[in-house]
């Protein structure tokens, strides 16, 4: 089958996408299940967009009478937002973040907790990638003071991070400037030297960064362990290094934090069946995915930063006969 490739505007914020809805809670946009669904990547230079390209051709192929649309996105906020309206029935989605939609303290909604949203799976890890230029002279976090600093798209999970990070590292937003912007936009920025840093979190080696270090020098930033701690105490993210061999510009590793990539499902318009078909294929198929990250997407670590994300009944289904521990 064809995949249809739409664009949505990846500047919308959580907050705008619940407009419709109001702010006070209850349940989302409802709607009948169907089986033409969208799915809510990211911006394009990240790793949401091509991998949901991917996702969407095994979908198809592999689960009867389904078709898959998937789009640009603002990533992870957005597209909890766009499912609790009804408008798309799959989504990536940041583990910290989901968990953050779920209970209601997702900052700027009034406590607004998004009830249709269920986890089909944990699929890779997403490091934090601070990068700056080689000649910067920016070493270390905490020389991002009085900065200009991408950090990340309006509604993104990478906001969060990167607010987080900044904190920890005893940064206040009146301290830098940030720039709302997604992350291929930032490193174009920075190899023009409009910024001198940008924050991004996505699964690692992500190829906008390949491709900036082939014009540009660069470096990353790592975090101390007092910083890392204080970022694990705040957020649903862990520590994690980004290996050597991930880059060719690195020489060691680079200590940063991680959260989980992870697919979610409405739970008004993705019926039973559906999920468990989706998540077969995830599985069984991940042969077919030509990213890297495709070889961190296993059935043994689907549970991974699920926290207080409700299952998806078909995906429960799925991992009952495959044996799977249930949190």
């Amino acid at each position: 089958m064809s995949i249809r490739r739409m664009t949505a505007a990846a500047v919308a914020a959580l907050a705008l996408s619940l407009s419709a809805c109001g702010s006070g809670g209850g349940s989302g946009g409802g709607g009948e299940t169907t089986e033409d669904l969208t799915l809510g990547t990211g911006g394009t230079s990240g790793t949401y967009y091509p991998l949901g390209g991917e996702l969407a051709t095994i979908f198809e192929e592999n689960v009867d009478g389904v078709t898959v649309n998937y789009v640009e996105s603002g990533a992870s906020a957005e597209n909890l937002g766009k499912i609790y309206q009804g408008e798309w029935q799959l989504g990536f989605t940041q583990s910290d973040t989901a968990n953050n939609a779920v209970k209601g303290e997702l900052e700027d909604l009034d406590g607004t907790k998004i009830d249709n949203v269920a986890w089909i799976a944990s699929m890779y890890p997403e490091a934090a990638h601070i990068i700056v230029r080689e000649d910067s002279g920016i070493e270390s976090v905490k020389d991002l003071k009085g900065k200009k600093v991408a950090v990340g798209d309006a509604g993104s999970g990478t906001r969060a991070i990167s607010d987080a990070i900044l904190d920890a590292a005893g940064i206040a937003e009146s301290d830098y400037t940030p720039e709302i912007t997604d992350f291929g936009a930032s490193t174009d920025m920075l190899a023009d030297k409009q910024i001198d840093a940008t924050i991004f979190v996505v699964g690692t080696p992500v190829a906008g960064l390949t491709q900036l270090a082939a014009t540009t020098d660069v470096k990353l930033l790592g975090l101390d362990e007092k910083t890392t701690s204080a970022i694990e105490e705040n957020t649903g993210a862990e520590s994690y290094d980004i290996s050597t061999d991930a880059y060719d510009f690195l020489d060691e590793d680079v200590p940063t934090v991680s959260v989980f990539a992870s697919l979610v499902a409405s739970t008004d318009q993705v019926s039973e069946d559906t999920a468990y078909g989706l998540t077969k294929a995830l599985f069984e198929h991940t042969g077919d995915v030509t990213l890297d990250v495709g070889k961190s997407i296993t059935k043994d670590t689907a549970m991974l930063g699920i926290g207080e994300v409700p299952m998806h009944p078909g995906a429960k289904k799925y991992y009952d006969e495959e044996g799977i521990d249930l949190p």
